[in-house]
């Protein structure tokens, strides 16, 4: 696999568990499992999954370099 796309398929494949669990999760906690509870998942989940993926973007890196600061503070004391 061509490393330039790599970062996109890994990410694609943490953010559809997720947004799915926490689709179903908030749906669930808010409305229960009502006659169409599966319709109200589905369109809670197709919203959530591209602002979650495109949210991934925004966070990993500066997590990545919040962690690395910290990584790095903690190896001088």
């Amino acid at each position: 696999m061509n490393p330039k796309y790599f970062k996109y398929i890994n990410t694609l494949f943490i953010v559809v568990p997720m947004s799915f669990i926490m689709a179903f999760v908030g749906l669930i906690r808010n409305y229960g499992f009502g006659e169409d509870w599966f319709f109200k998942f589905l369109k809670a989940w197709t919203v959530m999954m591209p602002v979650a993926y495109i949210a991934a973007f925004l966070i990993i890196p500066r997590a990545r370099k919040l962690a690395e600061r910290v990584a790095s503070r903690s190896t001088k004391e």
